[in-house]
């Protein structure tokens, strides 16, 4: 049986589109979207901060509040488990938490929060003004479901995770609740570049 050109530039190209190139990711890739491009806020400690203050970190985002009774403390607690899993690269790791909740999340409730979890998180507040235009850009989703009184109010929020490179580029969303194994191998693929 004798190939011609074409067939042999056909066999190649499907080859090509088979190989393993693109890493094997437990996350969504959304490498190359056109949101969750970043952020310019100010941490529990009252700096600004942006992603560039990251670089050469994996960085991973995550929106809640602080009096959220499951979902956020859950979700802060398996990011540091995979922190810690990563062993000597941990510190390649940088956890990021930004308030759905401005007006009771302090800068001191804050630090007081994230010291629960791991003392190199960083925890970032929007204004009341900021957070509208701040979960457009990011295109997740927040209300405020009232309570019984002024303050006992709760958090409607997406619960998920915005994974970014050590270049400050989104590439990954993780689910909430899906297997941290997933997280931790996406981070150390990342890691390795």
């Amino acid at each position: 049986m004798t190939f011609t050109r074409r067939s042999l530039l056909l066999t190649a190209a499907a080859l090509a589109a088979c190989s393993p190139d693109k890493p094997a990711f437990a996350g969504i890739d959304i490498t190359g979207a056109d949101y969750a491009s970043g952020f310019d806020l100010s941490d529990h400690n009252g700096q600004r901060r942006t992603l560039a203050d990251f670089k050469g970190k994996v960085v991973v985002v995550f929106f809640g509040y602080t009096q959220c009774p499951d979902v956020c403390p859950t979700a802060m607690t398996e990011l540091a488990n995979v922190r810690r899993q990563l062993g000597a690269d941990g510190d390649k790791l940088q956890g990021i938490f930004i308030s759905v909740d401005p007006e009771r999340d302090t800068p001191e409730v804050l630090k007081a929060y994230m010291a629960n979890f791991d003392p190199s998180f960083v925890a970032l507040t929007p204004t009341l003004d900021q957070l509208p235009e701040l979960a457009k850009a990011f295109k997740i989703y927040f209300k405020k479901v009232d309570g019984k009184t002024a303050t006992s109010y709760t958090m409607d929020h997406s619960a998920g995770s915005y994974i970014f490179d050590g270049s400050g580029r989104v590439r990954l969303y993780h689910r909430y609740g899906s297997p941290i194994e997933g997280l931790t191998s996406d981070v150390r693929i990342l890691l390795k570049g």
